[in-house]
């Protein structure tokens, strides 16, 4: 029985890197295939507006009917980059930042800014930014920016789509 320690003990070892090694490199390739496909499309630093998704649009998962969007491929590698959104005429609406691997570097939603229009910076540690408005700060020069806007009658979307056209994304 001794002599199965040694290869149990090297197959465990084995097991454990390799679990993380997938834990780690899972979510940068889904979110590396997403920013390149996104990125084909809209280019880098610049908001894209995509219609109303319908049971067919599946760029990114699978998007919600009832949700207008609008995403920034975002790369700072170069210098910070600005994300402004107006206050939109819809009962919700939201900002999130995604970073490298799929996690919420930032969220807020027409709540938590009282209404008003959301404006932030996104930068890597050690960028100069602008002090003007909030700065998040990224572990990774790449992130995705949504803009999430509840259309609950498609009759109010070309209103809705109008303001949601006023949202930035580029260089701060």
């Amino acid at each position: 029985m001794s002599r199965w320690w040694g290869p149990l003990l090297l197959g465990l070892v084995v097991a454990v890197i390799g679990y993380g090694a997938i834990l780690e490199a899972i979510p940068r390739g889904i979110m590396a295939v997403a920013e390149r496909r996104i990125a084909a499309r809209t280019g880098w630093n610049d908001m894209a507006f995509p219609p109303l998704p319908t049971a067919e649009a599946r760029s990114v998962v699978r998007p919600s009917p009832d949700l207008a969007y609008a995403i920034c491929v975002v790369d700072i590698g170069k210098g910070p980059v600005r994300i402004d959104a107006p206050a939109l005429p819809a009962r919700y609406w939201s900002v999130s930042v995604f970073d490298h691997r799929t996690d919420v570097a930032f969220v807020r939603n027409n709540r938590d800014s009282r209404g008003g229009p959301i404006s932030i910076v996104l930068a890597r540690e050690g960028q100069r930014t602008p002090a003007v408005v909030p700065v998040v700060r990224l572990p990774s020069a790449r992130a995705i920016a949504l803009l999430r806007v509840l259309v609950e009658d498609r009759g109010a979307f070309p209103a809705i789509d109008r303001t949601r056209r006023a949202a930035r994304c580029g260089p701060a």
